[in-house]
């Protein structure tokens, strides 16, 4: 079931979101980034104040009452930005992140707005591939990858986002 994710979701969507994308648990799926960044993907602070933006949308799935996969989602001007599209790494490839697409959509054509918008890390071939299976495409925009205190870089190459579209 997917649905809108409130406050009292937050713990267990920060411990969600670290665990599928940085260390050792996040390995077990393939949508890690463990290998590039060390570090947290996000904090619950940060994740709170998303919450309390009324442009911003978490939307989480639920099976068998427990949070196994989640989006975000912000009304941009005239465009949908859609981020840490994040499932649990034990049930990666089991279609739930491509449910969360269609509910992103749903939820774009609810706003009136034309487009999908994202980023993923450019050297990310595998995940951009599947994103290019559902409809996304490479604008040829590229934006500088932040590095910061919770984005720690332990690539050998340089990280760079490109930016993936979906008109729907």
């Amino acid at each position: 079931m997917i649905t809108k994710a409130t406050a009292e979701d937050i713990s267990v969507l920060n411990t969600l979101i670290n665990s599928a994308y940085r260390g050792e648990s996040s390995k077990k799926g393939w949508t890690t980034e463990a290998n590039l960044l060390e570090g947290l993907r996000t904090t619950e602070e940060e994740l709170n104040e998303t919450i309390e933006n009324a442009k911003n949308t978490i939307l989480k799935f639920t099976e068998s009452n427990q949070i196994v996969g989640c989006v975000l989602l912000i009304e941009k001007e005239f465009k949908l930005y859609l981020g840490m599209l994040t499932v649990t790494p034990n049930k990666q490839n089991s279609g739930i992140g491509k449910k969360l697409l269609q509910q992103a959509e749903i939820h774009a054509s609810k706003l009136g707005l034309p487009k999908i918008v994202m980023t993923v890390i450019s050297v990310r071939e595998e995940l951009i591939n599947w994103y290019n299976r559902n409809g996304y495409m490479d604008t040829g925009a590229r934006e500088p990858f932040p590095v910061s205190d919770v984005h720690i870089s332990i690539s050998e190459q340089p990280l760079e986002f490109i930016v993936l579209e979906k008109i729907i």
